[in-house]
């Protein structure tokens, strides 16, 4: 390992001399510009109470989203306001936001969802892993809308496990036994299949045996929009799935989602997002930033960007803020501050996952002010040969560069930073990681491959400069 740093500190020390600091406080204003321009959601005082319209709480075989989506709709049709789920538990199906409408859930109400699949189609025109489809109707949607919101202190419970949803995954850690409905047994590879032949949206039409689980919130290509305060359970999927959309704030948020492909927050080709004071503990990315898969990435070639993330915790997952994988349009302008992070769970603090399947260029990730108990892997990682066995069309390396740290703690992890880049260094370059202390880690260093201008500066491991 001492021949390893001894390599790694001649390989940057030419970096290390030349670059200058990266003016973090210079890029937090750029930060604020943005947050200026996130529009802010605004309804009339008007209310309705879904028991109004027949909603009726406690009835597990009789769901009530026909109730409620009549609810959504009045409001809407009446110029807006705010709809309101009670105190109780109400079981429902699909739900459909419409413009101009706040869908409260009240402090001591829940929202049960049916695992009864047939409810969910036909489907609807969505994403899928960053694939255009018609799939499963998502369980909360909207398509088109502006002004619109989910609040409230309740609970919003998808009711995956083990026993629902989850087992369609086809792992049987989560519940997969042979002979049942998953997406292994041909949806998956028929969907990507669709992607790389450029088959036409209408034609891929998924069905329920194709076993391709629907997200807990998919927003299509809304503007201006509020999650906040509410507590989102047990995902069939993704939990947050902003797509297309600008204007979006996720606030006070608590999502708890252990199932498989449980990412917490994911904004797909989205502009203008601020997400503060959540929490994540998740069965995969807490975070994670996308912009669509492949060809279908390339095609509509819509980057997310302009996405602050501060004052949120996260634990367990597979990294808390996360770019890609599907991340072919690209992705710019990333401010992450004021987080904490904490689990033997959590696999990466910062991560970046792409490969020469998606192309596309990710550029200008600022992070600082970062506390990390312990995660499992790495603080900073930044992978380009992510899923090597993927099939699909491999000429389109992608560019990941102006990546900065400054000022992230962590005490415990197998490795500080852990870049694994192309055959030659042309595809990760300007990366540095500043005022950072990296302790008890257990390979006593980095692992840097594949990468040019890495430049660290007072980063401490295990107590020792790097230098």
């Amino acid at each position: 390992m001492k021949r390893v740093l001894g390599f790694l500190s001649l390989l940057l020390s030419v970096a290390m001399a030349t670059a200058n600091p990266i003016d973090f406080d210079k890029a937090f204003k750029e930060s604020a510009r943005i947050e200026k321009q996130i529009k802010k959601t605004s309804f009339p005082k008007r209310t309705y109470l879904i028991t109004d319209f027949g909603a009726k709480p406690d009835t597990p075989d009789s769901p009530c989203h026909e109730e409620i989506n009549r609810a959504i709709v009045t409001c809407s049709l009446n110029g807006g306001g705010t709809v309101i789920v009670p105190k109780g538990t109400f079981y429902t199906g699909p739900i459909t936001l419409k413009s101009n409408v706040n869908f409260h859930v009240e402090e001591g109400a829940t929202l049960k969802f049916s695992t009864d699949q047939s409810l969910y189609f036909p489907g609807v025109i969505t994403r899928w892993e960053g694939l255009d489809c018609y799939n499963a109707r998502p369980l909360i949607y909207a398509y088109g809308e502006t002004n619109i919101a989910i609040t409230g202190k309740g609970t919003i419970d998808g009711q995956g496990s083990k026993e629902t949803w989850w087992p369609m995954c086809g792992a049987p850690r989560y519940g997969w036994k042979e002979g049942m409905v998953a997406q292994r047994n041909g949806g998956r590879e028929r969907l990507l299949m669709y992607g790389e032949t450029s088959t036409p949206i209408y034609k891929r039409v998924m069905k329920p045996e194709d076993g391709l689980r629907p997200q807990l919130v998919n927003l299509y290509s809304c503007n201006t929009v509020l999650i906040e305060d509410i507590t989102l359970l047990n995902s069939p999927f993704w939990v947050i799935h902003p797509l297309f959309c600008e204007s979006l704030t996720v606030r006070g948020v608590k999502v708890f989602n252990r199932g498989p492909n449980g990412d917490g927050c994911d904004p797909e080709s989205c502009k203008n997002v601020l997400i503060e004071n959540c929490t994540f503990d998740t069965g995969d990315d807490c975070i994670a930033i996308k912009s669509g898969r492949n060809a279908d990435g390339r095609k509509w070639n819509i980057p997310s960007e302009n996405i602050i993330v501060r004052n949120c915790f996260m634990k367990n997952g597979h990294g808390g803020v996360v770019i890609g994988s599907e991340i072919s349009g690209g992705y710019r302008n990333l401010y992450v501050e004021n987080c904490q992070m904490d689990s033997p769970n959590l696999d990466r603090v910062i991560r970046i996952k792409t490969s020469t399947c998606r192309g596309g260029i990710i550029e200008n990730v600022f992070v600082r002010n970062v506390t990390v108990g312990q995660c499992r892997e790495a603080v900073l990682r930044i992978n380009l040969q992510y899923e090597n066995r993927e099939k699909c069309d491999r000429s389109f390396p992608p560019v990941v560069r102006n990546v900065h740290l400054k000022n992230v703690t962590c005490e415990k992890s197998k490795l500080g930073i852990l870049i694994i880049g192309l055959d030659d260094d042309k595809h990760v370059s300007n990366v540095s990681v500043e005022d950072c202390h990296f302790n008890n880690v257990a390979k006593d260093g980095n692992d840097i491959k594949g990468a040019k201008d890495v430049t660290l500066r007072n980063l401490y491991i295990n107590g020792k400069l790097v230098k």
